[in-house]
């Protein structure tokens, strides 16, 4: 696959028809911020040097323009093309990054936000429209397990082609603490953070270890406040966004990697936010990604409270998910 395209749906604020004068209103700067996430999606990629072509696809066209003049002049440091491109070339590609989506205005409801974004996703999807049998979908826009689900209905794609980003930042964030404080190298860590990327996510304590050893065995951790670390992982996105308004280096550094893992079927286990047939709905577990997607979900060990924890997240995204099947 390392001659296939790769499609990135930038991150354009995006409005359902209702909200379009948005566009002309004193909006802060962030609402009105484009392309951000997948522009950088887009430069981590042309350094991988994964793929041939990078299409960058954005409902303003000024914007994707913008980007790929501006990363163009990046080229020498790759033999990849970027180029603009619209969505009906964007559905015949080999991998799709989804990062478009309404972002959440003050006091809106989660349920509100899906709506649009539903909404969004809908007119993206449709406008691709014939897909690429062999396409893979990867959803990065938040909230990103509902949107995956939504995602797979809409396209009828089969369920291992069309996954989210999940908890694979968080898990990557969780593994930076740790490395700090056992001082080790982060890729020796094996720990993760699973079920919703949102609120009700919880670190698989039970099964994190570090050289064959048990993470909980090691004596640093033993004053280590587990619960409270857990929440500054959770808390760390809004920590960014209120000091310089956005993230977007953690999130594309993941992408890239998934799609390297993708392009070069180097089955690597990663959380992603896939259907789990037990809980009817998308969330984060373990998974092995090659060149066709998903190839399985790792049923690792947790614990009864870890279990519970499970069971209330997948029950929690279960309730919103029977609204779009």
């Amino acid at each position: 696959m390392t001659s296939g395209q790769i499609a990135i749906l930038v991150d354009h604020p995006i409005y359902h028809p209702i909200f379009i004068d948005a566009y002309r209103g004193n909006f802060s700067a962030d609402q009105l911020r484009a392309g951000s996430v997948g522009a950088t999606i887009a430069y981590a990629l042309l350094l991988q040097k994964i793929s041939s072509e990078i299409v960058l696809v954005d409902i303003v066209e000024e914007t994707a323009r913008g980007q790929v003049l501006d990363l163009s002049d990046a080229g020498f440091v790759t033999s990849a093309r970027i180029r603009q491109g619209n969505f009906q070339e964007a559905g015949q590609c080999d991998i799709v990054i989804v990062t478009a989506g309404a972002k959440q205005k003050r006091n809106e409801t989660r349920v509100e936000l899906i709506e649009r974004n539903y909404n969004i996703l809908s007119s993206v999807i449709s406008k691709m429209k014939p897909l690429n049998p062999n396409i893979i979908l990867l959803i990065v826009a938040n909230p990103v397990d509902v949107l995956t689900y939504i995602a797979q209905k809409l396209s009828g794609l089969p369920k291992n082609q069309v996954f989210g980003s999940g908890t694979f930042l968080d898990s990557a964030r969780l593994r930076l603490e740790l490395a700090n404080i056992l001082k080790v190298a982060e890729n020796a860590i094996h720990a993760y953070v699973l079920g919703e990327h949102g609120d009700s996510q919880f670190v698989a304590w039970s099964a994190a270890h570090v050289g064959g050893k048990s993470l909980l065995d090691f004596p640093e951790m033993k004053a280590v406040d587990k619960e409270n670390l857990a929440k500054e992982i959770a808390r760390k996105a809004y920590e960014i966004i209120n000091l310089k308004g956005s993230t977007y280096y953690g999130i594309a550094g993941c992408v890239s990697s998934l799609v390297q893992t993708i392009a070069f079927d180097q089955r690597h286990i990663r959380p992603l936010s896939v259907y789990v047939e037990e809980f009817q709905c998308v969330l984060s577990m373990p998974v092995v990604l090659g060149s066709s997607g998903v190839e399985r979900i790792i049923d690792i060990y947790l614990s009864a409270d870890e279990k519970a924890r499970l069971q209330k997240s997948a029950a929690e995204l279960s309730a919103i998910c029977k609204k779009y099947a």
